[in-house]
């Protein structure tokens, strides 16, 4: 049976079900599972014909080996359907040039990448919830820099059993991506918003998971945290389907030649999502390089040229706010692997990380980095211009978050002459950031964003993704915002603890 364990070993190992319920480990770690799923190049080719849905069934099987087949196909079929995705691919791969291809992974309700595993986690939880024989009833936990905490609220409003609390930087989202959130429907959901950065919202979530007063206090109301955000294995695992589904496509297509390697670029902050990308090459996924793309808050460009994790840097309000993060939760389990699993060094780097604001690998962990990553950035303008020029020259609309990709995608090409066939992870409808979209197409940007929806949809022939319609009719449901210092008082007053 595959187990789990925490990247600062302590605890027991456990099964997966025990991971994805407990979500962060009691040491503050992260769950990792003790040995890679290997997938061999005629299991690879299988894959080919198949639908997303058999895709992922197939992948999903080896890391919850704890559950029943049928406990699997129900999460699939219920996560990923035509009701809630816009493609029956799912996640569909888009021709933009000769050498780049993009994985549209923006295709679900909240017109996000974080659909693809935020549809499926609740399920998860729920089956775990009966396999593991909790009676408590469990709180989901969220810091959202955006994205994440409209997809939880959507796939948890209402799931039996669960309750949700999300926490956003009040001034650090889009006006679209506040709307979806506080305008959440749902018997168990709640919504605030905090005065201050996301890796403040961040630290404040994570404190209050391993609070003693909380957890006690807790304990004696039957309640038990989770965690929707990456850091949750159950959120992690279904981001590696879409690695060879877009592999299996490519060459569905004609794109590449089976057997043949590919690049995969992918705009990061927390790192979650380009991780699951290093774990399909560890399964044995043909991949050259993972190109990781960072906005003006280039901590992991940084981190990934020296070796030395530092966020004692000035934090920047981007055009791509979903990446303007400075400390990269899911880090932490990459510099597990690439150490040797030494969670005594691990532990070492995240106290210096928490109490100096910086930790260096040494040579030997950065030198293995560097055989798998390659990062760049790109700043706010090139960002912009990059949009402008990606609609020019070939009539493909992106969002501020892939052209941060597609313009360290260039730099990587210009830097290394590689010209490896190459996936671009498209992490949002440009929709969802509108007003940015606009301005680089040179729109009248003058109207709000929920007006300027109409008038980029007039602009490209684009419809307006369903999940974005309508937004600012919708009633306010959610209106409260706090310090970030009173986040623990306001989790504590809102379960009558």
């Amino acid at each position: 049976m595959m187990l789990y364990e925490s990247t600062r070993g302590g605890g027991e190992a456990i099964t997966s079900a025990e991971a994805i319920k407990r979500g962060i480990a009691a040491d503050g770690g992260l769950y990792v599972p003790r040995e890679y799923v290997k997938i061999s190049p005629e299991e690879i080719q299988a894959l080919i014909p198949m639908s997303y849905q058999e895709r992922a069934k197939f992948i999903l099987k080896g890391y919850l080996d704890d559950f029943t087949p049928d406990e699997l196909s129900d999460c699939v079929d219920k996560a990923y359907n035509t009701r809630k995705f816009s493609s029956e691919d799912i996640a569909p791969v888009a021709l933009l040039n000769d050498s780049l291809n993009i994985l549209e992974l923006w295709r679900g309700p909240t017109c996000a990448f974080k659909d693809m595993a935020l549809q499926i986690l609740p399920h998860f939880l729920v089956k775990a919830m009966r396999k593991t024989g909790e009676k408590d009833e469990i709180v989901i936990l969220v810091a959202t820099s955006g994205d994440t905490g409209k997809a939880a609220l959507e796939g948890f409003a209402d799931v039996e059993g669960t309750r949700i609390i999300v926490f956003y930087p009040e001034n650090g989202v889009s006006e679209v991506q506040k709307r979806q959130m506080v305008t959440q429907e749902g018997n168990n959901v709640l919504v605030f918003g905090v005065e201050g950065n996301f890796d403040d919202t961040q630290t404040g979530v994570k404190q209050i998971f391993t609070d003693e007063t909380v957890l006690a206090k807790m304990k004696e109301k039957g309640l038990k945290f989770s965690s929707a955000n990456s850091i949750n294995w159950g959120r992690l695992v279904p981001q590696i389907v879409y690695y060879f589904s877009a592999y299996a496509d490519m060459v569905k297509q004609g794109r590449i030649t089976f057997g043949e390697k590919i690049n995969f670029v992918v705009p990061t902050g927390n790192f979650g999502n380009i991780l699951a990308g290093y774990y399909a090459m560890k399964m044995g996924l043909p991949v050259n390089r993972m190109i990781c793309a960072s906005n003006d808050n280039k901590v992991l460009t940084d981190f990934i040229h020296t070796g030395v994790y530092d966020r004692r840097r000035d934090f920047v309000r981007t055009v791509s706010p979903s990446m303007d993060i400075l400390i990269s939760s899911n880090l932490e389990r990459l510099i597990y692997e690439l150490s040797g699993r030494d969670a005594e060094r691990v532990s070492r780097w995240m106290a210096q990380l928490r109490n100096e604001g910086c930790y260096d690998v040494g040579p030997a962990v950065h030198r293995l980095l560097n055989e798998h990553f390659w990062g760049g950035w790109s700043n706010q303008e090139e960002t912009l211009k990059t949009i402008e020029c990606v609609y020019h020259d070939y009539g493909y609309v992106c969002d501020t978050h892939t052209a941060v990709g597609i313009d360290v995608y260039d730099k990587y090409v210009i830097t290394t002459g590689d010209l490896t066939p190459t996936v671009m992870v498209s992490t949002a409808s440009p929709f969802k950031f509108n007003a940015s979209v606009c301005k680089a197409l040179s729109m009248d940007c003058n109207d709000d964003e929920f007006v300027l929806l109409k008038k980029l949809s007039e602009k490209t022939g684009l419809p307006v993704p369903d999940g974005l319609k309508d937004l600012e009719s919708k009633p306010v449901r959610h209106n409260r915002v706090c310090r970030k210092d009173q986040m623990k008082d306001v989790v504590m007053e809102a379960l009558g603890l």
